[in-house]
Formats: structure tokens, C-alpha cells, sequence
């Protein structure tokens, strides 16, 4: 393991790739890790890791492919998280992010950019937690930033904030997806919020009434920009823009909020004795309580 972790470190894709699974699948722990390689010193002043964001169907997908052949235009290395839903019921997940990232077949382009793809399995949230983890390695061994594309709005979305320095919402015009991002309250912890498919009807006024709504509230109000990935109209502008994207400051107790429950749930699923607990829950042997308290009791031994 030791090897393969060097190996990955010195920008061996093989070795990456096998190391981000042996994160994924708990066979070996981040300090670990970092017991054998020295982590490369973050630069100053700037986001690491950004969330992208959205309800399916908004483009998100195809925009990240603009920003990512952008950035990796300009010298940085990117790596892209990308997850996917997996079944309730076959545990399986699709994993088809790569089929809209262009970006990777580029020859000139391609070293520069990382894409792996993640299923959610039991995490109860739309990140799973692990990618935390995966994120901070990635970091570690030199990539310049890395994003996390999530599985799409919804209550638990969320939970992006607990791992990324940045969250972008990502919207289509004329289709209700202002309502979802302020169910989910993901248009309250934004740091940015693009309206994609702007060549689309409505696309200008959706835009016009979240700078309203911003306005109304406290803070300072995070940029709204309109983008086509299809065409390719505003992705150089909101390239530039997300690159300099401080955080919008109206929002650290709701992250700090969602980090404590990301750490919460971290410890219950990752606890050795769930699956018997579990069982115990079933049978109506031990309570909510009961569960909880065992779990940090065996946290002590």
C-alpha cells in the first residue's frame, strides 16, 4: 500500500485510482495515508473545493465540462468528484458522468483533469461522507482544486456544505427549481448561483427575481449569472468569476450546522456494531437512545 500511495502521489493515474478506492471502501484511513506521503501546502486565499449543485435536468453535467476545459485551458489541475444516486433497491448506481465531460478526451487538456465517479450507497445524504476524505487527498497530493458535482436538489443537498469550501446552485429557467433550492435551503448557504440554458424563455427573469430575493435578505448577496453550455454563452465569465468566488459570508452557522450533522452521521454509519443495532432497532429491543449511547460508548473503549 505504501507504493501505491507514493506512486499516486508522484501522478500515476493507475495508482490514484486504487487508492481513492481503498479511501472509498475504509481499507485504509486518510491518516494513514498521510503517515506516508507529506500533504503539498494548499495556496493562500483560495477556495480548494467547490459543490456544484442542482435539480437534474439544469445542465450541471454539461456546464462543468465549460468551466473544467476553462480551467484546465489556464494550467490548473482539477479533479471532479462526480455522484451518483445509488438504487435502494439493487444498491447499483449508473456512474455516467463521464459520458457529458468532453473535457477528458481533449489530448492537450486531459492531464490536467481527474474524474472519478462515486455511488452514495448508504450515506443518507446526497455526498457521501467518504468523499471528504478523497477530497483531502487529492488536495494533499497536488491537485489545484477539486469539485464535487452532487446528485441533484433535494432536503438533504445540503449536506455539500459539511465538505466544500464554495457552493455553487446551478438553475434552468421557468421550472420550479427556485422552489426546490429554497426547500432544500441550498439558495441560502450559495456562495454563487448560475442560470443555465439562458437561450431559454424565462431564463433572464428567474435570474432577475433571485437578485431580488437576495436583496431582500441579510448580507451580502452571492453573484447570479446567466450561462448557455449548449452555446457556450457567459462559461468564460463564469469561469473567471467562480476561480475569485469568496464565500458569501451569510451562512458559516448554517455550515458549521451541517458539518457537526455530517460528523454525527459519520460516526452511526461507520460504527462496526451497526448492522446489529440495526437488527435490535428491528426487534423492538433497544430504542433511538439505546443506540446512540452504545455507539458512543464503544467510541470510549
Amino acid at each position: 500500500m505504501r507504493d501505491l500511495i507514493q506512486d499516486a502521489a508522484k501522478g500515476d493515474r493507475r495508482s490514484l485510482a486504487r487508492t481513492l478506492s481503498a479511501l472509498e471502501n475504509r481499507t485504509i484511513e486518510l491518516a494513514e495515508v498521510f503517515e506516508i506521503i507529506e500533504p503539498v501546502e494548499p495556496a493562500e486565499n483560495v477556495w480548494q473545493s467547490l459543490a456544484i449543485t442542482g435539480a437534474p435536468g439544469v445542465g450541471k453535467s454539461c456546464l462543468l465540462d465549460g468551466l473544467l476545459t476553462h480551467w484546465a485551458r489556464a494550467g490548473l489541475r482539477v479533479a471532479l468528484l462526480a455522484v451518483d444516486p445509488s438504487s435502494p433497491r439493487s444498491g447499483g448506481a449508473l456512474l455516467g458522468d463521464r459520458v457529458r465531460m468532453t473535457v477528458v478526451d481533449d489530448q492537450d487538456l486531459k492531464e490536467n483533469i481527474y474524474l472519478r465517479s462515486i455511488a452514495t450507497r448508504k450515506a443518507s445524504g446526497s455526498v457521501p461522507l467518504i468523499v471528504a476524505d478523497m477530497t483531502q487527498f487529492l488536495l494533499a497530493i497536488g491537485w489545484d482544486r477539486v469539485v464535487i458535482e452532487t446528485v441533484g436538489a433535494g432536503q438533504a443537498e445540503v449536506r455539500c456544505a459539511a465538505i466544500a469550501d464554495r457552493i455553487l446552485v446551478v438553475e434552468g429557467p421557468a421550472r420550479g427549481d427556485g422552489v426546490q433550492a429554497e426547500k432544500a435551503g441550498l439558495l441560502e448557504l450559495a456562495d454563487a448561483v448560475i442560470v443555465n440554458k439562458c437561450d431559454l424563455p424565462g431564463a433572464e427573469q428567474h435570474a432577475g427575481e433571485l437578485r431580488e430575493s437576495y436583496e431582500l435578505g441579510a448580507g451580502a448577496s452571492p453573484p447570479v449569472l446567466l450561462t448557455s453550455a449548449l452555446h457556450g454563452t457567459g462559461i468564460e465569465d463564469a469561469a473567471s468569476m467562480l476561480l475569485a468566488l469568496d464565500a458569501s459570508g451569510r451562512s458559516e452557522r448554517a455550515r458549521w450546522r451541517e458539518r457537526l450533522l455530517a460528523h454525527h452521521e459519520r460516526k452511526i454509519l461507520e460504527a462496526p456494531q451497526l448492522d446489529v443495532l440495526l437488527e435490535k432497532l428491528a426487534a423492538g429491543s433497544m430504542t433511538l437512545d439505546d443506540v446512540i449511547r452504545s455507539i458512543g460508548a464503544n467510541e470510549h473503549v
